[in-house]
């Protein structure tokens, strides 16, 4: 009970055995070389099998949905759809084209940037493309990239705003690299006349934002809409928006679409509106409903921002999600990306496939994506082995604790505290294993140094952690963490996330005598 899950055992001497034997750590080498062209292309520090966690029950489903929660059409669609499938994003990449700059609405937290390469949050890029650039772009991507799975445009205004740039950078695509899913972010406003096109190019998941369904509350949201050739302010801009957002979600459900709704959770104006939201858009058929929150910071330029509009703490934000669960499936491991994002959901490498860093005639080996397809499927079902056999060796129920992991992919416990920009937290009681959020923090380590405004920032960001589970640390944060009563756990490095967190669960429930059968 409570003893360290062991990874699985190495099959005989192959390029797929040696993918797998590096798999732990996060890298990929094959036949003493990389797998991706010849040199390791950086998806989390090394070329990984994307990370995250995985947990159970139905009121999570983006966050743990997997192949027995849903109908098997279902599951084809989202299994490798990183924003879909909380358990497809510890190992598939997505990709933002920047190619719909215009937008037919205005959000007080918006203002976008099209030259921007340092700020990460939607509606921000750092070039804008043509649809024949995109496809370039695409294409040097997956030849780099193979655990790319998805293609998106969301932005940096609207995808439907730009409907000719939109399909038409959909059209190119999917005729070059035709198992790449295409899905596209919109306001909603123009969503209605268009879903028989996005129908057409076999778009099958389109994410709406809607951050109210009230038009008094919606009014204090979006200052003005543009529609019928003119524009609308107030009261009207907020009911005209909130009904096409009504009639587009309901014809894109009719339409076979997954759905996913985004809401922006800004404290004080929507916060309490949060659960009907839930509830209506649960009724009109949606998949996925993703509560995010407000990014509100001066320098961004937003009208929030410059006013003074806070956006909600992790706590709150918890608080908020926890408190529609049983209603709409929640996403919670939503990273907020830029409108040019390209790998992992938390990682960026779109700074590394700048159009004048893109060779002449990039090319796809297709061979490569069905090597990696093949390492996911073994590692899906190792990490599932894995955890069955923690849960057993747990010991049995009990209360549940919540833990913090450092991981740069994989689903393992690979990255080094001080390395971590972000913690992916857990709530463990003995049999689950529940993904609950994620916890960002600048990184501790800088330059080969430790730096304690970080060390402290960190510590605030891990309110509420029992542990927090890494490959390695210092002894000075070490020290510093348990002295703020948060232990720190080395002794799973590599292993498996979910099984290591139970087998550490059992460890403290053993010890303490509080584990019942």
């Amino acid at each position: 009970m409570g003893e360290s899950p062991k990874n699985p055992a190495i099959p005989p001497f192959s390029i797929l055995a040696r993918v797998l034997h590096s798999r732990s750590s996060g890298e990929f080498f094959v036949d003493g070389g990389s797998l991706v062209s010849g040199q390791i292309v950086s998806l989390a520090g090394t070329v990984a099998v994307p990370g995250g966690c995985s947990s159970k029950g139905n009121g999570a489903c983006g966050s743990s949905g997997g192949a027995s929660d849903m109908p098997a059409e279902i599951w084809e669609k989202v299994k490798n759809h990183p924003c879909y499938s909380e358990e497809a994003h510890h190992y598939f990449a997505r990709m933002h084209v920047a190619v719909a700059p215009a937008c037919n609405i205005q959000c007080n937290y918006c203002n976008r940037k099209y030259d921007c390469s340092n700020e990460s949050r939607p509606g921000v890029v750092s070039e804008k493309l043509t649809p024949e650039q995109a496809l370039h772009k695409v294409m040097a991507v997956a030849a780099k990239v193979p655990q790319l799975s998805v293609l998106g445009i969301a932005g940096p205004g609207d995808a439907l705003a730009n409907p000719h740039k939109t399909f038409r950078t959909f059209d190119l695509v999917a005729k070059a690299l035709p198992h790449l899913k295409l899905c596209l972010s919109t306001n909603g406003l123009a969503l209605a006349e268009h879903v028989e096109t996005i129908k057409d190019y076999n778009v099958d998941h389109v994410t709406i934002t809607i951050s109210a369904v009230d038009p008094e509350i919606g009014q204090h949201i979006y200052p003005w809409i543009f529609h019928d050739h003119r524009r609308w302010t107030g009261l009207d801009a907020a009911r005209i928006l909130h009904e096409r957002q009504m009639e587009g979600l309901e014809r894109l459900v009719a339409a076979g679409i997954l759905v996913k709704i985004n809401s922006v959770l800004i404290p004080g104006v929507n916060d309490a509106h949060m659960a009907e939201i839930n509830r209506v858009v649960k009724a009109k058929g949606a998949f996925l409903h993703n509560i995010m929150p407000l990014i509100s910071d001066p320098a961004h330029g937003t009208h929030f921002g410059l006013s003074g509009q806070r956006g909600p703490t992790p706590i709150e934000l918890a608080a908020v999600q926890d408190s529609v669960e049983g209603g709409a499936k929640l996403m919670r491991h939503c990273r907020q990306c830029r409108a040019d994002a390209v790998g992992l959901l938390g990682e960026d490498l779109g700074a590394e496939f700048a159009l004048d860093k893109i060779e002449d005639e990039p090319v796809f080996d297709p061979k490569v994506r069905e090597i990696y397809m093949n390492v996911v499927e073994q590692e899906r079902a190792d990490r599932q082995d894995a955890e069955d056999q923690a849960r057993r060796r747990s010991g049995g129920t009990g209360e549940p604790l919540l833990v913090a992991v450092a991981t740069k992919g994989g689903g393992r416990i690979n990255q080094h505290f001080g390395h971590a920009r972000e913690f992916q937290l857990l709530e463990v009681d003995g049999q689950s294993v529940r993904f609950v959020g994620v916890r960002r923090a600048d990184n501790y380590c800088k330059g080969g140094y430790g730096e304690e405004d970080s060390l402290e920032a960190i510590i605030k960001a891990l309110t509420g952690v029992s542990a927090v589970l890494v490959a390695r640390i210092g002894d000075c944060p070490r020290h510093t963490l348990a002295e703020a009563g948060i232990t720190v756990v080395d002794d799973y490095a590599h292993d498996f996330i979910e099984a290591s967190a139970l087998a550490w669960w059992g460890r403290v429930m053993e010890k303490a005598g509080r584990i019942s059968a």
